[in-house]
C-alpha cells in the first residue's frame, strides 16, 4: 500500500496500490514512517523499500532524524531484540552509550552511503547513471515541474521540465506503448552507453496507476531541438556543416561498435539504431550532434540472438531498399549497414541547407520530398528507391565547392543500392575530417570551380565498408 501525507507539495498521487519489483537477487521490503505530533501519531508515508541488508529477517524499527515532508537522505537502522534480564547497572550503562552508538552508526552509515552515492530508496542524480529503475518513482522525492510540449509522436509527447535548477526532457509513453518504453531503458542502461554524441539518460519511471499509469524517460535537454527543426529555419556554413556531420558520425560509429570492456562498466554490444534519421538527432548549442530515440534499436551479443528484430521497422522514408523489399539478412552487419543507408539522406539533408558556394539555398525539405511528396507510401518508396533505384539529387552549384563535391562521393558510398558496399560510420567520420582539414588549408582563391562533377574529385583513400 501507497501514501504520501504530503502528495500535494511533493506532486504525486496521495495512495494506491504499489507492487514492489525489482532485481531478482535483491530483497525488497515495505516501510512505513510515522510523526509522533504532541501525542498524537500520523501517518507520513509508506511504500516500497529496496534492497537494504539491516532488514533481513528482522522486525526493524526505523528513527529518523527529520521528519520533514521529503524523507530524510540520513537515517539510522536499529534492530530491535528483547535484552535479556540484566542487572540495574548494565541497564543504566546501555542507555548512557546509546547515544554515543547512535551516533558512530550514524556517521559510518553516512560515510557508506556518501562513498556509493547511490540511496537505497533511489533519489535521481544528474551527474549518475542510476541503473535499472525499480518500479518506485526516480524523481518523486525531488520536485519534477513539465513546462511544455517540446514535439509530438507516435510514442506519445515530449516534454521541457525542471528537475530542481536543471532543465530535463521528458518523453512520456502511453501504457499501451510499455514495450518501447522498456526497450529503450534497456538500451539506455547498457554498459557504455555514456558517450558526448549520444542523449544522456536521467531516468525512468512509472507514473498514476492502472489504466491513468503513463511511462516516463527523462534524459538532458537540449534547447535547439532536432536536426530536422534546426535546418527547417536555419541556412548552416561550410564548418557548421562539418560539425554537425563529424559528431553525427562520430555517435553513430561509438553505438555501431563492439566494446568488449568499457570504462570498468563491462561488455557493450553494438547497436543498430533502426531509426536512425534528422529528427532523431538532436543538437548542442555548439551544434555537436547528439544522437536519441532507441525505442526501435538492437543490441547484438556474441552467443545470444539479437531480440526481437522485426524486418520493416523505423520511418519509410528513411528505410533502405533492401528493408523495401523485405529481403533483409537478419545479422548483426545488415542492420548497421541499414543504419549507414539512412546516414547517407541525413547528410545529403545537411548539404542542401549549406551555404559553402555561390548559389540559391532552397527551402528545407526531406528526403524524397520533392519526387514523391510530403507522405509517400510504401508502394511510392518501392518504385522510386528499389525499382529505379532513385536517390535525392545533388544540385550542381554544390560540385563547384571542393568540400561539398567530395562529401556528395561519401554520401553515395553511404546510400549504395548494394548494402555491401557502404562505409561505415567510423569510415565516414574519418572521411569528413580529411575533407574538412583540407578545404580549410586550401586558399579562398582555389575554392570557386576546383570540382566540375563527381567523377574527378580526388578522394582521401576509401576504407572499408563495414
Amino acid at each position: 500500500i501507497y501514501y504520501n501525507a504530503n502528495w500535494e507539495l511533493e506532486k504525486t498521487n496521495q495512495s494506491g496500490v504499489e507492487r514492489c519489483e525489482g532485481e531478482k537477487d535483491k530483497r525488497l521490503h515495505c516501510y512505513a514512517s510515522w510523526r509522533n505530533n504532541s501525542g498524537s501519531i500520523e501517518l507520513v508515508k509508506k511504500g516500497c523499500w529496496l534492497d537494504d541488508f539491516n532488514c533481513y529477517d528482522r522486525m526493524v524499527l526505523s528513527y529518523f532524524d527529520d521528519l520533514s515532508p521529503h524523507l530524510p537522505c540520513s537515517f539510522l537502522t536499529v534492530i530491535y531484540e528483547p535484552p535479556p534480564p540484566t542487572p540495574s547497572l548494565l541497564n543504566i550503562l546501555v542507555y548512557s552509550l546509546l547515544p554515543i552508538a547512535v551516533l558512530s552508526v550514524a556517521i559510518l552509515l553516512a560515510f557508506w552511503m556518501y562513498r556509493h552515492r547511490k540511496p537505497p530508496y533511489g533519489h535521481v542524480d544528474i551527474n549518475e547513471d542510476p541503473g535499472p529503475p525499480p518500479p518506485s518513482p526516480l524523481v518523486g522525492l525531488k520536485p519534477l515541474q513539465l513546462l511544455e510540449i517540446k514535439a509530438r509522436g507516435r510514442f506519445g509527447c515530449v516534454w521541457k521540465a525542471q528537475l530542481m535548477n536543471d532543465y530535463v526532457a521528458v518523453k512520456i509513453f502511453p501504457i499501451q506503448d510499455k514495450q518501447s518504453w522498456q526497450s529503450e531503458r534497456e538500451i539506455f542502461n547498457t554498459p557504455g552507453m555514456k558517450h558526448e554524441n549520444l542523449l544522456q539518460f536521467i531516468a525512468a519511471e512509472k507514473r498514476g496507476t492502472n489504466l491513468e499509469t503513463e511511462l516516463w524517460l527523462i534524459t538532458a535537454f537540449h534547447d535547439k531541438g532536432s536536426l530536422t527543426d534546426y535546418l527547417k529555419g536555419n541556412i548552416i556554413s561550410w564548418n557548421e556543416l562539418c560539425h554537425v556531420a563529424e559528431t553525427m558520425a562520430r555517435g553513430l560509429s561509438y553505438l555501431h561498435e563492439d566494446v568488449p570492456w568499457c570504462k570498468g562498466e563491462g561488455h557493450k554490444p553494438a547497436i543498430a539504431h533502426r531509426d536512425f534519421k534528422s529528427k532523431n538527432v538532436l543538437l548542442k548549442n555548439d551544434l555537436t550532434a547528439v544522437l536519441a530515440d532507441f525505442g526501435l534499436a538492437v543490441r547484438f551479443e556474441p552467443g545470444k540472438p539479437p531480440g526481437d528484430t522485426h524486418g520493416q521497422v523505423g520511418t519509410r522514408r528513411y528505410m533502405a531498399p533492401e528493408v523495401l523489399e523485405g529481403a533483409i539478412n537478419f545479422q548483426r552487419d545488415a542492420f548497421l549497414r541499414i543504419d549507414m543507408y539512412a546516414m547517407g539522406l541525413v547528410l545529403w539533408e545537411l548539404v542542401s541547407r549549406c551555404r559553402a558556394v555561390d548559389g540559391p539555398v532552397d527551402e528545407y525539405m526531406l528526403p524524397f520530398e520533392e519526387e514523391i511528396g510530403q507522405h509517400p507510401s510504401l508502394e511510392d518508396l518501392q518504385e522510386v528507391v528499389v525499382h529505379k533505384k532513385m536517390r535525392p539529387v545533388f544540385k550542381d552549384h554544390w560540385l563547384k565547392h571542393p568540400g561539398l563535391a567530395q562529401l556528395c562521393v561519401t554520401i553515395e558510398e553511404c546510400w549504395d543500392h548494394d548494402a555491401e558496399a557502404r562505409l561505415s560510420a567510423g569510415c565516414v567520420e574519418e572521411r569528413i575530417a580529411q575533407i574538412r582539414k583540407s578545404v580549410n588549408g586550401t586558399t579562398s582563391d582555389c575554392l570557386v570551380s576546383i570540382v566540375t562533377s563527381v567523377t574527378n574529385v580526388d578522394l582521401p583513400p576509401k576504407e572499408s565498408s563495414i
